[in-house]
C-alpha cells in the first residue's frame, strides 16, 4: 500500500501538477485509510485485490462516527481518485469507490462583503506608508481581480502587465489565466510598486517588513486588522474578498462562464454557488419592499 501511495504522490506532482499544499490534503486522506487497514489486517501484507467496496463501507462508517460530511466527502473523493490510478496502473481490477454515493451535503453559501462593505474596506484606514500602500494594493487586486490568496502571495513584480492592465495568475494545477487589474487597483499597485523603488520583475510582488515573500497567514492577519479600521464588523477571509468579486460582478449582469473563466474554475458547477447568493439577496431586497410581502 505505502508502495502505490508514493507512486500516487508522485503522479500528483508530475501529471496532475497539483500544488503541494493539495498533495498533502491527498497524502493525509490516504494515510488515514492506511492506519484503517493496519487495524483490520495489515496494510502491507494484503492482497490490493481485497480492496472492495465491502471494506470501503466499513472505512466509511468508521468515518460516520467523527467526522463532518464535509470531510466524508472528501476522503471519499481522495479514494475514488487513488483507486482510479490503481485501476489504470493495474494494480486493481476495478474501482471500488465508483458506486459509493456521495454524502448529501448542507447547502453553503460563500460569505461576501456588500458594496459599501468592499468599499470602505478599499477606501478607510490608509496612510502613505510602504506597509499601508502594501495592504491597500492587495485588498484592491484581491477584490478587482478575485485571486486565491496562494495565488496573491504567489506573484512577482514581473506577473503584471500594468500597461495594459493585467495581471499573469498561476492557478489550481499550475494552470495560468489571464485577469484584468481594475483602475484602482492599477493605481494602488503603481503607488506601491513606486515607493518600493521600482523593483526587477523577478521580485516577489508584496513582501513582508522584513524584506521576503509575504505568507498567505500574514496576509490573513493583516486583512482583520484592515477590516477593523474599515468599521467593517463581519469575519472574512481574504477568500471572502474573491467570494465578493463574484457575487458583485454577477449582480452586476455578468455573464456566469465569464466569471468561471476570471475565477480560473474548472466546472461551471463550482461557480453556480454564486447564483444562490445572488438570489437569496434579491428575495431578502423583495421581501422587505413588496407591499405584499411585508411582514407586519
Amino acid at each position: 500500500m505505502q508502495h502505490w501511495i508514493d507512486q500516487f504522490s508522485r503522479y500528483l506532482a508530475d501529471e496532475r501538477n497539483l500544488s503541494p499544499h493539495t498533495r498533502a490534503a491527498y497524502l493525509r486522506d490516504l494515510g488515514e485509510f492506511r492506519s484503517f487497514l493496519e487495524r483490520h489486517g495489515g496494510c502491507e501484507r494484503q492482497d490490493m485485490a481485497r480492496l472492495d467496496s465491502l471494506l470501503l463501507r466499513r472505512y466509511l462508517a468508521e468515518l460516520h462516527k467523527r467526522n463532518q460530511r464535509t470531510s466524508i466527502a472528501r476522503k471519499l473523493s481522495t479514494l475514488r481518485t487513488f483507486f482510479r490510478y490503481l485501476v489504470r496502473e493495474g494494480a486493481l481490477a476495478g474501482n471500488p469507490a465508483e458506486g459509493m454515493s456521495t454524502p448529501k451535503l448542507n447547502r453553503y453559501l460563500p460569505k461576501t462583503l456588500s458594496v459599501d462593505e468592499a468599499t470602505a474596506l478599499m477606501e478607510r484606514g490608509y496612510g502613505n506608508s510602504l506597509l499601508d500602500l502594501r495592504d491597500r494594493a492587495i485588498v484592491e487586486l484581491f477584490y478587482s481581480s478575485g485571486l486565491r490568496v496562494s495565488e496573491l502571495t504567489g506573484l512577482d513584480v514581473g506577473s503584471l502587465d500594468l500597461r495594459e492592465k493585467l495581471v499573469r495568475v498561476l492557478g489550481k494545477g499550475r494552470k495560468e489565466r489571464i485577469v484584468p487589474v481594475g483602475r484602482k487597483a492599477h493605481e494602488a499597485l503603481l503607488s506601491y510598486l513606486e515607493e518600493r523603488g521600482q523593483p526587477g520583475d523577478g521580485e516577489p510582488l508584496f513582501l513582508n517588513a522584513r524584506g521576503g515573500r509575504l505568507t498567505q497567514r500574514s496576509v490573513q492577519r493583516n486583512l482583520k486588522t484592515r477590516l477593523i479600521r474599515a468599521g467593517v464588523i463581519k469575519d472574512i477571509s481574504p477568500h471572502a474578498l474573491r467570494h465578493s468579486f463574484a457575487t458583485h460582478l454577477l449582480d452586476g449582469g455578468a455573464d456566469l462562464r465569464a466569471i468561471q473563466e476570471l475565477l480560473g474554475h474548472a466546472s461551471l458547477s463550482t461557480t453556480q454557488k454564486y447564483t444562490q447568493v445572488s438570489v437569496d439577496q434579491l428575495m431578502a431586497v423583495y421581501d422587505r419592499a413588496h407591499p405584499r410581502s411585508k411582514k407586519k
